[in-house]
């Protein structure tokens, strides 16, 4: 059918497809490097524990069928192997059932870490991967042409994420109405980048402009996503735009790369192959009838779906990131209602002095992505997800959120334990485990353009009180 299938949309669902399979390699990748500290049957949050007392029904997965740390380290290298396959673009030519099967398969092992993952998984990126990746298997392959209703469901994604983030941002904090979140927002988001520092200091009038042209591109751009073409182009263009105005200043992990992507499959293909001089489309075969028939069967699915965050976008009581199903489709999305105006860091610290006095020495831990040294420039870690960073973070906004695995982590450390250990950048304590551990909580700012010529520091910290006392093994 010819209504089924639009040829001029080929560009970006290569571009889509190959992009998210490097997102999902990323996000493999970033499992795999950190899951037996943070959720391995010895770490903070263990899989066994969760599966134990989290019915199949709550959290569907293959962990629920098997767990050890071997069995998920083969599944989460499994999932970089596959995806670097997608993303080379060598299952291209795979019979179109089989090329579903792949991305599906991709899809069910994600699923099944986030959905053990806990804490260190409640991130919106996560959804919004899991969701646009159960959309890829029904994009199809580059002998079939992309099909409309999956495109369209693309875009309603994608709208859902901006719009979704637009209107939590009206409705909270009143930074956003006035134009003033950006005084603070690039000092206090949870993760500064490289380049964080400068966008902190640009003029106030220009960190009006970079509010007000979110909300350009959260609130009128993604209504435009579904209006004829180039509208729908040059509004898919805005967006990306300002996707990558904040990749440049800030780390937040894939969201930003997965909402270009999203965007560039609203473009129309004939028109960019134009301007970029690319080669004609490939030529495209009949779709099959079951094809069609699976494609119809999930966008009705989508639709139905879709009446839990419709209402919830329509609620004055809306909420941010929440998956209304177990299998993370068709979530709701949004970020920062409220901007934080004052950054506060933990800083923990051991000795190995056998008993605490005034003259005690402490020596600090280094985190590899989150503040803590304040002459160091802070890392450009995105698209790469640091778990334990993050969570430091949202712990020193509130011990509430530590309150799950803060304790272990400590514990753990105490006994030097080299897998937690290796989440950090430095150990004070390579050789033997420190005697006591405390934790404090500092008020850390950017230095002006003075401090900084003047003591090399980009931050400057002061400190606030004890999160933690001096703790130390029973025994």
């Amino acid at each position: 059918m010819e209504w089924f299938t639009d040829g001029d949309y080929w560009l970006g669902r290569l571009v889509f497809q190959r992009g998210l399979a490097l997102l999902y390699l990323v996000a493999f990748l970033s499992t795999a490097l950190q899951f037996r500290a943070l959720i391995g049957a010895r770490g903070l949050l263990p899989v066994p524990n969760f599966v134990a007392s989290v019915p199949f029904r709550q959290s569907p997965g293959i962990f629920h069928l098997h767990y050890s740390d071997r069995f998920f380290a083969s599944v989460a290298w499994t999932g970089v192997a596959l995806s670097a396959v997608l993303a080379a673009g060598a299952a291209d030519r795979a019979p179109l059932w089989a090329f579903m099967l792949l991305w599906a398969l991709l899809w069910v092992m994600y699923l099944s870490i986030v959905n053990v993952g806990q804490t260190w998984y409640a991130f919106m990126w996560e959804s919004l991967l899991l969701e646009a990746g159960f959309l890829a298997i029904f994009l199809g392959n580059e002998r079939t042409a992309p099909p409309v209703l999956v495109l369209f469901l693309l875009r309603w994604l994608l709208f859902r994420l901006e719009f979704g983030a637009g209107l939590i941002k009206l409705r909270g904090d009143p930074c956003w109405r006035d134009l003033t979140c950006l005084y603070h927002h690039h000092e206090t988001q949870p993760m500064p980048g490289p380049l964080s520092w400068f966008f902190h200091h640009l003029p106030k009038p220009l960190h009006r402009v970079e509010v007000a042209g979110n909300h350009v591109a959260q609130l009128v751009a993604p209504v435009l996503l579904f209006t004829p073409q180039p509208v729908a182009s040059a509004a898919a263009g805005f967006i990306v735009v300002t996707q990558l105005w904040l990749v440049l200043s800030g780390n937040f992990a894939w969201l930003n790369w997965l909402a270009v992507l999203l965007a560039v499959t609203a473009i129309d293909g004939a028109l960019a192959a134009e301007v970029l001089g690319l080669p004609e489309p490939p030529a495209f075969g009949a779709t099959p009838a079951w094809y069609e028939g699976v494609v119809i069967a999930v966008t009705v699915l989508v639709v139905v779906l879709s009446y839990w965050p419709v209402r919830n976008l329509l609620s004055r009581h809306q909420v941010m990131n929440y998956s209304f199903n177990p299998l993370h489709v068709v979530n709701t999305y949004g970020a920062f209602g409220s901007v934080e105006r004052v950054r506060h860091e933990i800083v923990i610290e051991g000795t190995d002095e056998p008993e605490i006095t005034d003259g005690t020495e402490w020596k600090e831990y280094g985190f590899r992505g989150k503040p803590g040294d304040v002459s160091a420039l802070p890392p450009q870690v995105a698209p790469y997800h640091l778990r334990l960073d993050w969570l430091m973070w949202f712990a020193a906004i509130s011990p509430a959120y530590a309150l799950p695995w803060f304790a272990a982590f400590l514990v753990k450390l105490l006994d030097n334990d080299p897998v937690v250990l290796r989440l950090l950048r430095h150990n004070p304590f390579p050789d033997s485990p420190p005697r006591f551990l405390r934790a404090r909580l500092y008020r850390y700012r950017f230095t002006d353009r003075h401090e900084l010529r003047a003591t090399g520091a980009w931050w400057h910290r002061t400190l606030v009180g004890p999160y933690v006392p001096p703790v130390t093994k029973a025994g």
